[in-house]
Formats: structure tokens, C-alpha cells, sequence
């Protein structure tokens, strides 16, 4: 097999592994090197002694995931801030279909945020078993472990990962329709337009990572959130302009200054209204998603 041969066979499953990646690792940066690495092993395996490449594949990234984690925990125990994970616009496809609710949900900051109660094992079991349709004996094989522990390590995780109401039950073009609304009420310091769009308990998540100016605690409540918002308004959106774009699964909204993304926040959905919003900022964290979105 040629090279060229060889890229266009690794090609053909690298959504796929990205997409294992990014869920393993909350991290699209960390994912798309994951990735890059398996291809490097790929590309220097006997070929002969792999019979199903996207099998060896996925248990190559699965592995290279998990020594990732090890050490990504102890980083994000050192963070600066709420830690939230990469955003990932999804209207191209680069996590897969995500044409169901569930597929949907299982993309979502929420749930990322979630996976990080869970031992790295865990979460490889879960997430194979959960996202990706393996059995328990296919999971066995791809992890090097006893069909009866990953059954174990599959019930441990579903106990721990409480998987919130769902945020998808409002239409796509009424979730859109909300974020514009949003985004008006916000730019123009509407605090009454901002109170309906918002439950009486929502939350607002920021992740600055010590490097741009981001609320470090949760803000909780409506009355808090609305004037953490329109301050935020009044101090630094002046020159920003604001877009619906689909991040993880569903409308969400990209702020941009001179045309360079600055932000990326999702909206989790309750009765139609806004319950809980995961503002990123931390400009490392943009790097994926600004090539993703990177205008003309």
C-alpha cells in the first residue's frame, strides 16, 4: 500500500476517531493530536496483522485518550476558573450524526462536563457503550479487560453521569429563535427582555482560564445573571458582534471583535426557556472552533 493509499484509508475513519477523541477528552485540540498519533502508529503497523482497521483503530485512540487523561486531570485541577470543555461547531459533522436528542445531548458541554466525575476508565466505557453502540464484549476487547468489568464499569458510570432533562425539546428554529432573542435583549441592556428568556434558577458558567476577564465562581439565579449580563454589556460588547452558530448539537452564540472569534456560549434549554448558559473565553480554548468558523 502506497502512502497516499494509506491517508486515504485513515482518512475515511478520522471523523469517526475525532469524534471518539473529542468525547473522551473534552478537549478538540487534545483530540485532533490523539488522532494524528494513531495515524502516525497506523502508518507504521504491519498491515498484514491488522484484519479490522476501524476496530485497531478506535483501541489506538482509546488508549492514547486515556494516558491523556491522567495527566489532563492533574491540569485541570491547577485551573484557574470554572473549566469547561472545547467547544466544537457541529453543522459540518465533525462529531458524526447528531440527528436524535440523545445523539445531541451526548455532545453537549453538560454532559462533558458530567464525564469528568468519571475515572478514565469509566469514561472510555461509557462513552463506547453510550455514543458509539459497542457491546460489552466488542468494549472487552478494545480495552484489554474482562466483559464482566466493563459491565461493572458501565453501571458504576451510568450511576454517577445523572444525564440532565433533556435541553432539545424545543423545535431547532424556536432554540435559534431564543438565542436571537438573547442576543437583542443582552446588547440592549433589556433586563426585562433578558428576565422572560430566563429561568428563575439559571446558572452562567464562564471559562477564562486566567486569561481574559471571566466571572472564576458560577453566577446563580435570574436576578444575578441578568445584571452580570448587562454589565458584561455595558463594559466590553460595545464592539462586539453577535451570531447563532451550532455548537455541540445546538444553536449557541459566537461573539466576535474586528472579526476574530472571542467567545462561544451554549444554552441549556427548560419550558422553553434558558436554564443553564457555558460562556468560553479562555482564547486558548477558541482555537478549534475559531479555524472552524473562520471567515472569508
Amino acid at each position: 500500500m502506497t502512502t497516499l493509499q494509506l491517508a486515504e484509508e485513515f482518512e475515511t475513519h478520522r471523523s469517526r476517531l475525532f469524534g471518539l477523541a473529542y468525547r473522551l477528552l473534552g478537549s478538540a485540540q487534545e483530540a485532533e493530536d490523539a488522532v494524528q498519533d494513531a495515524y502516525l502508529r497506523f502508518s507504521g503497523a504491519d498491515r498484514a496483522a491488522i484484519e479490522h482497521p476501524a476496530a485497531w483503530l478506535a483501541k489506538v485512540v482509546t488508549h492514547l485518550c486515556l494516558n491523556r487523561l491522567t495527566s489532563a486531570r492533574a491540569r485541570r485541577e491547577q485551573y484557574t476558573g470554572t473549566w469547561l470543555p472545547e467547544p466544537v461547531a457541529t453543522s459540518d459533522g465533525s462529531l458524526g450524526p447528531l440527528e436524535s436528542a440523545q445523539q445531541r445531548e451526548q455532545v453537549s458541554l453538560a454532559m462533558l462536563v458530567l464525564l469528568e466525575r468519571l475515572t478514565p476508565t469509566e469514561r472510555a466505557v461509557y462513552v463506547l457503550r453510550e455514543a458509539f453502540g459497542y457491546g460489552h464484549r466488542e468494549i472487552a476487547g478494545l480495552l484489554d479487560l474482562s466483559e464482566a468489568n466493563c459491565r461493572q464499569l458501565y453501571r458504576r458510570a451510568a450511576q454517577r453521569v445523572t444525564v440532565p432533562e433533556s435541553r432539545f425539546e424545543a423545535a431547532p428554529e424556536r432554540r435559534e429563535e431564543l438565542v436571537r432573542s438573547f442576543i437583542t435583549a443582552a446588547r440592549d441592556g433589556d433586563l426585562a427582555g433578558l428576565e422572560k428568556l430566563l429561568t428563575d434558577d439559571v446558572t452562567w458558567w464562564s471559562d477564562g482560564g486566567g486569561k481574559v476577564s471571566a466571572a472564576r465562581r458560577p453566577v446563580e439565579g435570574r436576578d444575578k445573571v441578568v445584571r452580570f449580563l448587562v454589565g458584561g454589556a455595558q463594559r466590553f460588547a460595545a464592539d462586539l458582534e453577535f451570531t447563532v452558530v451550532e455548537v455541540n448539537g445546538t444553536p449557541g452564540l459566537a461573539a466576535w471583535r474586528d472579526g476574530t472569534l472571542t467567545g462561544v456560549v451554549e444554552f441549556e434549554l427548560s419550558d422553553g426557556r434558558i436554564a443553564h448558559a457555558r460562556a468560553v473565553v479562555n482564547p486558548d480554548k477558541l482555537a478549534y472552533v475559531r479555524h472552524q468558523l473562520a471567515r472569508p
